[in-house]
């Protein structure tokens, strides 16, 4: 097609695709070495050509995909679908997913029942307390 652009900034694409909310982002992921551009880690200003794999590490999934076309400004998801090829591999199951007990930030210590349920939780055996002894006569 006749205007088509041969390259892109690399943050500028990522954001245009929608792999990032915002440029920002896309560019701190650059500039952090969690995008990578064909193995290599790049810039924001690196240029992205057709054909390029990008490896994208964000919000702890790793994306991968296969630039099909060359866009710089923002689209619309199903436009912005259409201009890569996504290898990405499928999330994990949510059962092989780790639980996590999570604690309001600022609570303070657990309580000794917050304990034993985080304990239950995580699977530790339960711990039972000596209580009170009577002396040896």
């Amino acid at each position: 097609m006749a205007g088509e652009q041969l390259s892109a900034r690399a943050d500028s694409w990522i954001w245009s695709v929608r792999l990032t909310r915002t440029r920002s982002i896309a560019s701190d992921a650059c500039r952090g070495g969690h995008v990578r551009v064909n193995g290599v880690r790049v810039k924001p200003a690196h240029a992205v050509r057709v054909g390029d794999e990008i490896r994208l590490r964000h919000e702890g999934h790793e994306r991968i995909v296969v630039v099909s076309r060359i866009i710089s400004k923002r689209v619309g998801a199903t436009v912005a679908a259409e201009c890569y090829v996504d290898k990405s591999p499928p999330p994990p199951p949510r059962e092989e997913t780790v639980t996590v007990a999570v604690r309001a930030r600022g609570a303070g210590r657990p309580t000794k029942r917050e304990r034993r349920s985080i304990d239950k939780l995580l699977g530790h055996p339960a711990v039972e307390s000596p209580g009170r002894r009577a002396h040896p006569e």
